[in-house]
């Protein structure tokens, strides 16, 4: 008997942990299109070394509408070539777009739902690092959830059917309307701010440049100045030695 209850506290003791496990869906009542439909967009910089390469997912589904703007800050290294190679991929590992210039933007309807990889090479620069300002996102015109947009499509046919002149349903096309609208404003916006930044940094480059330069070509006239002093007073030497010698040329 005791042999028997110490065998199932065993048991117990090890089959409990099994079961309680970490938790693999934290949103278990939620679908794939639930948890990332919706218009997001992202800001911010990255550095890029010398020939290295930075890739980036983000999640689109079908229909939606993807977009990346990119432009380079600024560059060190001994070429400053502002090239960049840039790429992306579909889900199932198609190249959809690619752009090799100092700023470009991609603009694609998304043919399949999952995460589109962007890679940005700096290969250009073998010795030299850069800094790329990147503006990135999905968006969509219809607002509807495509979980419930069939039931939706059939509530607005039998809407419209019923009264055509339906104020609410006006009132919430033309807010999605504007929703949409400011959406693509600060995209338009962030662009600029993209460009903006960008004639900054090229505007200190060119400073710093034309800096050090004066300052070097100051200290060189300087000192082929002195040089020309010291071989012209070595010309005209005189000396203190016996009679029958003279100031020579």
């Amino acid at each position: 008997m005791l042999c028997t209850s110490f065998f199932l506290s065993v048991l117990v003791l090890f089959w409990g942990p099994v079961h309680a496990g970490p938790l693999t869906d934290p949103h278990p009542d939620i679908t794939d299109q639930e948890l990332f439909w919706g218009s997001d967009q992202y800001d911010f910089s990255v550095v890029l070394r010398a020939a290295g390469m930075e890739c980036f997912w983000h999640f689109a589904h079908r229909g939606e509408r993807f977009y990346l703007n990119y432009m380079v800050q600024w560059v060190t290294g001994v070429g400053h070539d502002r090239h960049l190679s840039v790429t992306v991929n579909a889900p199932g590992g198609l190249l959809v777009s690619t752009v090799d210039d100092a700023k470009g933007q991609i603009n694609f309807e998304a043919k399949e739902t999952g995460f589109y990889q962007m890679c940005f090479s700096n290969f250009h620069n073998r010795f030299g690092t850069m800094q790329v300002f990147l503006s990135f996102g999905v968006y969509y015109s219809a607002h509807q959830d495509p979980a419930k947009s069939k039931e939706e499509e059939k509530k607005k046919k039998e809407e419209v059917s019923k009264d055509l002149n339906n104020t609410l349903s006006i009132i919430e096309d033309a807010t999605h309307k504007v929703e949409n609208y400011v959406f693509h404003m600060f995209r338009h916006y962030n662009f600029g701010r993209m460009t903006k930044s960008a004639d900054f940094f090229l505007l200190m480059s060119n400073s710093q440049y034309v800096t050090w330069w004066s300052a070097a070509l100051s200290l060189l006239i300087v000192t082929s100045g002195y040089l020309q002093l010291l071989f012209l007073k070595r010309l005209f030497t005189t000396s203190s030695g016996g009679e029958d010698e003279k100031p020579r040329c």
